[in-house]
């Protein structure tokens, strides 16, 4: 997660979201359907397990330790059959001075219409790499910031090419360069606009390792912008998604990868964290590690977001829309 200098000591994200008024059909469309595929924790466990391990010493961008992590995130797309979006999984950035990558996947629609519109799951693979001062610990794992939403959008990923229940295509993207400055999706995101990408809807994904003790699950940053915290509940027919104070108050929307498609494309891109100010007190700390993270939790909060996910690459018409 990239720091906020000037107001606290880190970032979480958030993106906007655009809608066209459904009719009757499009309302019932809506309503929660019954999700049977089961995430598998220890699968939540093994990948967040190696993409947060000393292995990978930190995932700073430019660095051999991001190299084995797009390694990895390669493999896992490739056995999962995602397909690259590009001629490979990696796209260059176009902003950072060594070479760097987002490793971009493409999980196509099943409707013939539907299909030329996307839904962008996101994550940053990249964290802050090795403290430079000598201590026992040097390795920033980023356990929480960001493997822990990387692993989310994996298995979502897993998840739709299993089912095939997309009728809107689906861009799996993990962004490097966010903790550089939100290079990453900024770099795609001008990229993609360059190409008439057709976007919906933007979800990214960040710091969800550990649960909070709220009456909602997660909460969205930019809740007042778009109505996506809404038609998610309503996906879901939970309780899902509240507002959290903290998030307005410090402006979360405008601070991490979703704002960067959002300034391209003016749609709905928000982000989606439990991290809540008060549950986690290792932001980029060398002890964000595997050890600390909830497995249980994220992989119900998982769960519990793929009726979400699959509504918003599903309705006939564009439900999610600005406020």
């Amino acid at each position: 997660m990239k720091k906020l200098y000037f107001l606290l000591p880190f970032v979480l994200l958030a993106c906007k979201s655009n809608t066209t008024v459904g009719d009757k059909s499009s309302k019932e469309a809506s309503k929660p359907i019954e999700i049977t595929y089961k995430v598998q924790e220890t699968e939540v466990s093994d990948f967040l397990k190696y993409l947060s391990s000393d292995e990978l010493e930190g995932r700073e961008t430019g660095t051999r330790g991001i190299e084995k992590a797009a390694v990895f995130l390669e493999d896992f797309l490739k056995k999962n059959n995602v397909k690259p979006y590009f001629k490979t999984y990696r796209d260059t950035l176009t902003n950072f001075k060594l070479p760097a990558f987002n490793i971009v996947g493409v999980i196509e629609g099943t409707d013939p219409v539907l299909k030329k519109e996307f839904v962008v799951l996101s994550a940053h693979y990249d964290h802050i790499g090795l403290e430079k001062k000598k201590q026992d610990d040097v390795v920033n794992n980023g356990a929480n910031d960001d493997a822990s939403g990387v692993t989310a959008v994996a298995q979502m990923a897993k998840y739709f090419t299993e089912t095939k229940s997309n009728k809107r295509s689906i861009l799996v993207v993990f962004f490097a360069g966010e903790e550089k400055g939100l290079l990453g999706s900024k770099s795609l995101a001008q990229k993609l606009k360059a190409q008439d990408f057709n976007l919906y809807a933007q979800l990214n994904i960040e710091m969800i390792g550990v649960p909070m003790k709220r009456d909602y699950l997660a909460y969205i940053t930019g809740f007042d912008k778009s109505n996506m915290a809404e038609k998610i509940n309503q996906y879901t027919g939970k309780n899902t998604i509240g507002f959290l104070p903290k998030e307005a108050e410090y402006k979360l929307f405008y601070r991490s990868d979703n704002f960067s498609f959002y300034e391209a494309f003016k749609k709905p891109c928000q982000s989606i964290s439990t991290f809540d100010f008060e549950n986690f007190e290792f932001y980029h700390h060398v002890s964000d590690e595997f050890k600390l993270m909830d497995i249980p939790h994220m992989t119900a909060f998982i769960q519990e977001f793929l009726p979400a996910v699959t509504k918003m690459a599903d309705t006939p018409t564009e439900e999610i829309t600005m406020k």
